[in-house]
């Protein structure tokens, strides 16, 4: 009792935001540090490790001469420990030189007990979007792609938007909006956990099931075949034969899962990323050695192709066009934009949204 009493102690005496959670920014960074805000962030003994829950607002500024679009922070408690760091990323934000903006961080990480009085959390620049497309950070938690997929899917929706106004007026922008909305709250996504693939423990339930496939106009990808053994919540070792039709090489895929449940409605459910190498015309197998397990049980599984990476640095993601498919226009989760921009109709009023549709070209 009285060594657990000691961890606690510590736990709590580490936690003492003055000196327990730092942000260090490189100093050539386009960002600085207005304000740190630890909130309710603490730290608590678990056997031999420590679990640090970070709940902290971080106001930082930039300093740079060209507009920000993302931003992505590494959170790091420990380089090794499993759990031991994260990441945090705002897309679609439109932050000019000098001015300030909010980043909310809400994380549980481990680490090994530490002596009282030392830094538990650091957190760190690891990436900056600009408005030209251009990066700067050291990219350890390949927030690049992500920020750049997430941009390319804003700007394209914000141009579908923008289309929408100036040929059908604020009525055909504000059913777009609506539409948006609709889709958003009508279409409830399906928790999905990846994990490495265990022996199997239902085996007398198990069977291969053959996925299902959409088809992405303008897609450079062909998803040619795939399966995946299933059970219940579980679908193990995924295999897709890919073919790439296109007309660059290809180095990454993100596969987009749905899921049918029994009832048969279907559920979007993550992605599943691959590195690759695919010529244009080669086909290539992608298997994964892991377990992908869902929130409930499923009896099918749909993939499409959500971003592509081209070995120049270009990325692909679905075109505005694949949303005049009734079929895809259900089944595709709504963009991270429509969304935000959705909330922004409901609170604030259309005009709110033609403001920024025209500031953000």
């Amino acid at each position: 009792m009285l060594v657990a009493g000691g961890l606690c102690a510590q736990a709590q005496d580490a936690a003492d935001p003055r000196n327990s959670f730092k942000v260090k920014l490189p100093a050539e960074s386009p960002l600085s540090l207005v304000s740190a805000d630890w909130g309710q962030s603490n730290a608590t003994a678990r056997g031999g490790a420590m679990q640090v829950d970070l709940h902290s607002t971080l106001v930082l500024k930039n300093g740079g001469v060209r507009k920000i679009r993302a931003v992505s922070l590494l959170v790091l408690a420990q380089e090794v420990t499993p759990g031991g760091k994260g990441s945090v990323t705002v897309p679609s934000i439109d932050v000019e030189p000098g001015e300030s903006f909010p980043v909310r961080i809400d994380l549980r990480l481990m680490r090994p007990l530490a002596a009282p009085g030392g830094t538990l959390v650091e957190v760190g620049l690891d990436g900056v979007l600009y408005d030209d497309l251009s990066f700067y950070g050291p990219n350890r938690m390949n927030s690049k792609r992500a920020m750049l997929a997430w941009e390319m899917e804003a700007r394209r929706d914000r141009r579908a938007l923008l289309a929408a106004l100036e040929s059908g007026g604020e009525n055909a922008l504000r059913d777009s909006l609506l539409a948006a909305v609709a889709r958003t709250e009508s279409q409830p996504r399906m928790a999905m956990q990846v994990m490495r693939s265990l022996p199997a423990t239902n085996a007398g339930s198990e069977k291969q099931v053959e996925f299902a496939f959409l088809r992405i106009p303008e897609s450079p990808l062909e998803l040619m075949s795939g399966e995946a053994t299933m059970a219940a919540t579980e679908a193990r070792a995924p295999r897709v034969e890919l073919r790439n039709g296109g007309r660059k090489p290809i180095r990454y895929v993100e596969l987009g899962w749905l899921v049918r449940d029994a009832e048969g409605k279907e559920y979007p459910a993550g992605t599943m990323p691959a590195e690759v190498s695919l010529a244009p015309g080669q086909q290539s197998t992608v298997r994964k050695d892991s377990t992908l397990r869902f929130a409930k049980p499923v009896t099918g599984l749909t993939a499409y192709p959500a971003v592509i990476e081209f070995t120049d640095g270009e990325l692909w993601v679905p075109p505005s066009g694949a949303w005049k498919d009734p079929k895809l226009a259900a089944a595709l989760p709504v963009s991270g934009e429509l969304s935000r921009l959705g909330n922004v109709y409901r609170r604030k009023g259309l005009s709110a949204v033609v403001q920024q549709l025209r500031a953000m070209r």
